[in-house]
């Protein structure tokens, strides 16, 4: 006989672990389904352990520019398998608090991968458990291409598992990911190359991001080559990795290759058919503004459903959905208008509402920018030098801002307060009115002219 429960969660990531959390708040007998470790992508190999390794290539920036500063640069390597050991142990103890908060709700914990039996049930290692809520929050994993030697790379699922900081790295991709892995890896002392297909990258980003980021990191001594087209991939009897171009081009003398060229739904062994649900065309399944599917009783959050892919995304939906079922707030769901993101590139990027080309496709005339460029006042002693820009767009004539987009030292934190204000509809006038803070890089946020 199955075990029955309110809800059932498929997936103990961020999304999972909320919905399942907050339905336990209301009295809800919830479980979560899990077949890895418990926090999903972003404790375990995402978000977590990648800031980790960031905070060290930040210090290895730091470390450089120490003399500048008067301190003797004593200290010149990093023990990678210190840092890693550090990282993996800090990740375990989140394992750790995950399972005992989950323990602490009264939510039930099964280990295993499910499948849909029906609508209402799931099969997790041959036990059969039912709902008559069920919310699918599995996540994505790393894409890999489908060419030959394609194996022979990792993604950033194996980046975490290296035991040697990698001496000539090269890095396949544009977004988020690949920017990320390059700063780290160089900023530790890597050799790093950085192979785009197209020109540019993030490009989902406002331009002067991206070409703000690229320029910083060719400045830096990262190698990026553009109308890169990998066709093969070789390990040679050195075991060093050559990689082939569909142009006949050949790239050598790599010891470790990162592909980085997006990520994927885990739809897969699901089951979708027998609850009556089918993927789209890009393997995510569709929902409505409220986390629906297009089966009653079954929702979908987070990665899975290709919106936003952000933990805190994931854990907002969770969160107002299980309100919504069961906390006696009917409209509650979340708006996906104007989220905040950060890249923790090298410098980093902070991002909220609409970039300047999206801003003239609506707005058309109405669209009014300020900008600026300058560098802070850390690097006034040090011979490395690293840029920072800001852009504020606005609308209409009482010119609301829609967009803000940040690089620089302290973009990741100063992104968060701002973000409030323009969720709350401020105004160029509103940031103008504020007294700002010197010296500070975000006083120019708030006297831009």
């Amino acid at each position: 006989m199955a075990q029955h429960f309110d809800l059932i969660a498929i997936g103990g990531g961020s999304g999972g672990i909320a919905v399942a959390r907050r339905a336990a708040e209301y009295g809800m007998k919830c479980a979560v389904i899990e077949g890895g470790r418990l926090g999903g992508t972003c404790v375990n190999a995402g978000c977590v352990p990648k800031k980790v390794m960031w905070y060290a290539a930040q210090l290895g920036h730091a470390l450089h520019d120490a003399p500048d500063y008067g301190f003797d640069p004593a200290l010149t390597t990093i023990d990678w398998p210190q840092l890693k050991a550090g990282r993996d142990a800090y990740i375990e103890r989140l394992n750790k608090i995950y399972a005992r908060n989950l323990a602490n709700s009264g939510v039930t914990t099964v280990a295993g991968h499910a499948a849909f039996v029906s609508k209402n049930s799931v099969v997790v290692e041959g036990e059969h458990y039912s709902a008559a809520h069920i919310v699918i929050a599995c996540g994505g994993r790393p894409a890999i291409p489908a060419i030959p030697g394609a194996d022979e790379g990792i993604t950033s699922d194996g980046f975490f598992e290296l035991e040697a900081l990698p001496r000539r790295v090269a890095i396949v991709g544009s977004g988020y990911t690949a920017v990320e892995l390059a700063g780290v890896l160089h900023g530790l002392g890597s050799e790093v190359s950085l192979l785009l297909r197209r020109q540019h990258l993030l490009g989902r980003f406002d331009v002067m991001l991206r070409e703000a980021l690229m320029e910083q990191m060719q400045d830096d001594g990262i190698h990026i080559a553009t109308g890169i087209d990998l066709s093969a991939v070789e390990r040679d009897n050195d075991q060093s990795l050559t990689l082939q171009t569909n142009d006949g081009h050949m790239m050598d003398g790599y010891e470790t290759l990162i592909w980085a060229v997006g990520r994927e739904s885990r739809v897969d062994g699901l089951n979708l058919a027998a609850a009556g649900l089918a993927a789209d065309s890009a393997g995510y399944i569709p929902v409505d503004p409220f986390q629906n599917t297009d089966v009653e009783g079954i929702y979908a959050i987070g990665d899975v459903t290709g919106q936003a892919a952000l933990t805190p995304v994931a854990i907002a939906a969770g969160r107002r959905l299980a309100d919504r079922l069961f906390g006696g707030k009917p409209d509650a769901r979340l708006d996906y208008s104007n989220i905040p993101t950060v890249v923790f590139s090298h410098p980093p990027i902070g991002t909220v509402g609409i970039s300047e080309d999206e801003a003239r496709e609506q707005f058309g005339d109405d669209v009014k920018v300020y900008q600026s460029r300058f560098t802070p006042m850390y690097y006034a002693l040090t011979s490395r030098k690293q840029r920072s820009v800001m852009k504020l767009i606005t609308v209409g004539a009482a010119q609301k801002v829609v967009g803000c987009h940040l690089i620089g030292d302290g973009a990741d934190e100063m992104l968060q307060g701002f973000a409030v204000a323009i969720k709350m509809g401020a105004t160029k006038a509103d940031l103008d009115n504020t007294v700002a803070i010197h010296p500070t890089s975000a006083e120019e946020l708030v006297t831009m002219r």
